[in-house]
Parts: C-alpha cells; sequence; structure tokens
C-alpha cells in the first residue's frame, strides 16, 4: 500500500484491514465467552471507536446492548492536551449492569481514566475495557485494560476511526507517522 501525505507528514500502513478483522474476530471470541448467559451494555467512545465498535459488535453474538459516550482531550493535535471534557453523556442505566467500555486507542491514560471513573461512579456489576490499540510506554492505570488488540510503539496513528484533525477516520487500515 501506498504512503500517505497529511500536512506534510509522511503514513505508511501499520496494521492491515485484514489484520484487523482478524484480531477483531478473535476479540468477539474472548468477550462471547466470557459473557455467555449476560447481557453486557458496551459503551464506544465517540468519536474515535465507532468503527472499531461497529464491527466488533457485529461479531457479539451474546445478547447485548450499545451506548455512546463523547470526550474530547485532543482538539486537532497529534498530542493529547490533558484536559478531558464530557461532550456527549450515556442515555442508558448502567447502575447493576455488566459493562464494557470499547475505546479506539489507550495511550496517554487520560481519557480512558476520566471514563473508566465516570463509568465506576454509576455502581455498575462489572466493568471491562476493550481497546484496538494500546501502547503501554509510560501508562499507568490503577486498573486493567481486558481485552486488547494490537499493542503498538509509542507513535501516532491513524485510520480506522483514529483521525488527524478528524479527517481520515475513514481508512481501511492504520497507518504510522513515518519520522
Amino acid at each position: 500500500m501506498e504512503p500517505i501525505i497529511v500536512n506534510g507528514d509522511k503514513f505508511v500502513v501499520s496494521i492491515t484491514e485484514e489484520q484487523i478483522k482478524t484480531r477483531i474476530s478473535k476479540l468477539a471470541e474472548q468477550i462471547n465467552r466470557d459473557y455467555q448467559d449476560r447481557i453486557p451494555v458496551f459503551i464506544s467512545v465517540l468519536n474515535g471507536s465507532f468503527i472499531f465498535c461497529a464491527d466488533l459488535f457485529r461479531e457479539i453474538t451474546v445478547e447485548c446492548e450499545v451506548d455512546f459516550v463523547k470526550v474530547s482531550s485532543y482538539g486537532d493535535s497529534k498530542t493529547s492536551s490533558g484536559n478531558i471534557k464530557l461532550l456527549k453523556e450515556l442515555n442508558c442505566k448502567i447502575e447493576g449492569r455488566d459493562v464494557i467500555i470499547v475505546e479506539d486507542i489507550v495511550d496517554t491514560g487520560i481519557s480512558i481514566n476520566f471514563i473508566h471513573n465516570l463509568i465506576k461512579s454509576n455502581n455498575p456489576a462489572s466493568l471491562k475495557i476493550v481497546t484496538l490499540l494500546y501502547k503501554e510506554k509510560n501508562l499507568k492505570l490503577d486498573f486493567p485494560i481486558d481485552y486488547v488488540g494490537f499493542k503498538i510503539p509509542d507513535m501516532f496513528v491513524l485510520g480506522y476511526g483514529l483521525d488527524y484533525a478528524q479527517k481520515l477516520r475513514n481508512l481501511k487500515s492504520i497507518y504510522v507517522l513515518q519520522k
């Protein structure tokens, strides 16, 4: 696949569409086993995780529900501002429910920590996290990331829901910034 150029930055394919599909299928198999005879609520973190959540959700065979939450910490930058804004709250009641947060990427941990605390404050019966991409370098959380698609190095990525200034989410593969 050809590299793409965005604002003078060169991006190359890091994870192909086929690799993503295969890994999502495996994650769904594990979640289906773990939630057999339960009805989890998937909470997709907008905007980035909507593609991952849709593809994962189609592979889930247990009875389940989906809702969305939206936070912002990046704006149009390639790095997190560190300030989290809640832009869309949950529409469903999650008290006493099994909840699975669906995230596109866990990198600084700032957003997932905010969302984790928000969900925990609503007293779910259980809370787990599934992420497509996981950057564990320098990441310190007081809770586990339960289901991980791919561990990646600490580099800027885009595609498959991840954006660059709100653009290029529609790329079918994951691209990494080539330095």
